[in-house]
């Protein structure tokens, strides 16, 4: 599996090492402690290396069957599945699955299902916890709705944590999608829902781990 740095890490990672090596040669130069320049050294590699973990972009491709696939589109863990209401775009009910993103988790968000775009909005909202039930209503949030090869219509909702302050998200009404695309990217920790019709078939449960692109987490009926 080939691991790059995602687009939307590279000015960040630049202008953070930038700031880091002016910073750690400032030190250097006055700091008259040399064990706490040793420190300090040591403590701004750790935070530039963790900073890169989290922008790390693997090359990942669905082994399965895509036909009437749902994948994981996000790596992370499974903190909901159920029956739901869906009151912003559906407005009837819906099975939920939703994957918390921790700190050390790829935060790529890849394409569910493959098939057409036919809405993307942005909401904003609150910074509360991601894992918390009502993140997914309240908190800052995207909304992408595809329609699926079968005829029906999935929600994918990319939601903003505590931490996440960005939520990017590529896709555009009208564009056709693929499994194996990159659909978008939430900085610094975060959460996905997807809303899909009663008649899907999970193949996840509660607190189990997905790898983005990788975990089917449903099957649409044929």
């Amino acid at each position: 599996m080939k691991v790059k740095i995602h687009r939307e890490g590279r000015n960040i990672l630049t202008v953070l090492f930038l700031a880091l090596l002016i910073i750690n040669g400032l030190l250097y130069r006055f700091c008259p402690i040399h064990v706490l320049i040793i420190i300090l050294h040591i403590a701004s590699a750790l935070f530039f290396l963790l900073v890169l973990n989290f922008f790390r972009s693997p090359r990942r491709h669905f082994p399965g069957e895509q036909r009437n696939a749902v994948v994981a589109p996000a790596d992370g863990v499974v903190v909901v599945t159920e029956e739901v209401v869906e009151n912003e775009y559906f407005h009837d009910k819906r099975l939920q699955v939703s994957i918390f993103m921790n700190l050390v988790n790829v935060h790529a968000n890849w394409t569910p299902v493959n098939g057409t775009v036919t809405h993307v909005s942005h909401q904003d909202g609150r910074y509360m916890a991601a894992w918390l039930p009502k993140s997914s209503t309240e908190n800052e949030r995207s909304t992408i709705v595809i329609k699926a090869e079968n005829g029906q219509e999935i929600l994918m909702r990319q939601i903003a944590g505590a931490l996440a302050r960005r939520i990017v998200t590529y896709a555009e009404p009208g564009e056709s999608c693929q499994i194996d695309e990159h659909i978008g990217f939430i900085k610094f920790g975060s959460r996905v829902d997807l809303f899909l019709p009663l008649d899907a078939e999970i193949m996840v449960k509660l607190n189990e781990k997905t790898v983005g692109n990788l975990t089917q987490v449903a099957r649409l009926r044929p």
